[in-house]
């Protein structure tokens, strides 16, 4: 019996679980293929709602979605694990041993073998080699390092809650996840402050940190302007044109002198690709990490390898790393591979900007339409903006669980509002 065509993807975000997902359904149900979908975490997040995981104003037990639970459902394979190495020339990738907290070697070091391979590994925030960022600072680029400063954050709060003290926290950044996450904080430490049974809650003191003349560059000016004087409304203390020359364990140092005090400290400058795409041989990078590839998402180097999402670069056309251009890639290919691994070439891929939306927790929200022209803000206090972050969230949701669980999902999410306190408290 001849092997089945192995399509290997590597990396689960928004981009990897919705071409593992569409593929399953369509070449790995028919038989035409095999379908393996490799990830670190054996659960899958949307990544633009990390910033409320780390605020613990969303409870990411409702919003994850099984690696193990999709793949049964649709007709791929699940392997743990994170990829440290590949071997073009004998089409196998390599993944690092599974090791527990402990230190116990749970799987050791794995080879898989593909012949597609489609990496879609994302990206981490870029801290510039700026002395002491890695060795003091929290970031929060996947679910585990949000679960990690939700759980910083709460003891701290706790601490200062008992003391009688002010929490500082100082976030470098001013994108939309640096200043979303900003006023997230703010929303969980009024929502805490309902279940405080009347006694007053600790003050917090945030400090948004952009080293550019102004937060939200992605955005029209119009919205940066809004934005900072919402952030200053709800006590957000917002310094731009801040370049962070050091961190220690007590904060930050700017480039100026200027000594910023911090108890917590959060990096979310910069975007790069992970380390690791630097030890995949000779392969044309992009200055930040990425693979560089043509307008088909294949390698320059390699026709079976395809690189999507934050970790790609097309040089011809570069595409901002957005979860809109993910996931038009991901459906670009799932629409596309089929028929190129029966022969045919691949068409280009061709982005189109359906606009951006920010949202600042309860407080407001903005959105551009393609064209720049801003919707949300005003006397409605953004909730149209508000309302669109939410439906997109819905319909990467309602793509990968379908009609009927997606409505499942959203039911037992509302029904949930009734039971759970609205922010993480444990």
């Amino acid at each position: 019996m001849a092997q089945k065509f192995r399509v290997v993807i590597v990396g689960g975000g928004v981009a990897g679980l919705a071409l593992a997902t569409r593929l399953g359904d369509s070449i790995g149900k028919s038989g035409r293929a095999e379908i393996t979908l490799v990830d670190k975490s054996f659960a899958h997040v949307w990544k633009p709602m990390l910033h409320c995981f780390a605020a613990g104003t969303a409870a990411n037990e409702n919003d994850r979605i099984s690696f193990l639970s999709q793949a049964s459902r649709h007709h791929f394979e699940f392997w743990p694990g994170e990829i440290s190495g590949m071997d073009r020339k004998a089409k196998t990738i390599t993944l690092a041993p599974v090791i527990e907290t402990t230190g116990e070697v749970i799987l050791e070091e794995r080879k898989l073998e593909y012949d597609a391979l489609v990496l879609s590994i994302g990206s981490r925030a870029n801290d510039f080699g700026t002395p002491g960022v890695a060795e003091h600072c929290l970031f929060i680029d996947n679910l585990v390092e949000a679960n990690g400063f939700n759980e910083r954050f709460r003891m701290e709060l706790l601490k200062a809650f008992g003391n009688n003290e002010e929490l500082d926290i100082a976030i470098v950044g001013g994108g939309a996840t640096g200043t979303q996450l900003a006023a997230e904080l703010h929303k969980a430490l009024d929502l805490a402050s309902l279940y405080s049974f009347g006694k007053k809650p600790p003050k917090l003191k945030i400090t948004l940190l952009e080293a550019g003349p102004r937060i939200l560059p992605a955005f029209p000016e119009s919205v940066s302007a809004a934005a900072t004087k919402q952030l200053e409304a709800i006590g957000v203390e917002v310094m731009t044109s801040a370049m962070v020359s050091g961190a220690d364990e007590k904060g930050f140092m700017l480039k100026d002198g200027t000594r910023i005090p911090a108890t917590l400290r959060v990096w979310a400058a910069g975007v790069k690709a992970p380390d690791v795409t630097r030890k995949f041989g000779e392969l044309k990078l992009s200055r930040s990490g990425q693979l560089e590839v043509r307008p088909t998402l294949q390698l320059v180097e390699d026709d079976n390898i395809f690189a999507m999402g934050d970790c790609a670069f097309i040089a011809e056309k570069p595409v901002a790393p957005t979860a809109q251009a993910a996931r038009q890639q991901a459906h670009h290919l799932a629409r596309y591979m089929p028929a190129w691994i029966n022969g045919r070439p691949l068409p280009a891929f061709a982005f189109h900007n359906k606009g951006a939306v920010v949202a600042l927790g309860d407080y407001n929200g903005w959105g551009t339409f393609p064209g720049g022209k801003v919707f949300g803000g005003g006397w409605l206090r953004g909730i149209t903006a508000r309302l669109v972050h939410i439906m997109l969230y819905r319909q990467h949701q309602f793509e990968l669980y379908g009609t009927f669980r997606g409505t499942v999902s959203c039911l037992v999410d509302w029904l949930d509002v009734f039971v759970r306190p609205s922010v993480r408290l444990d």
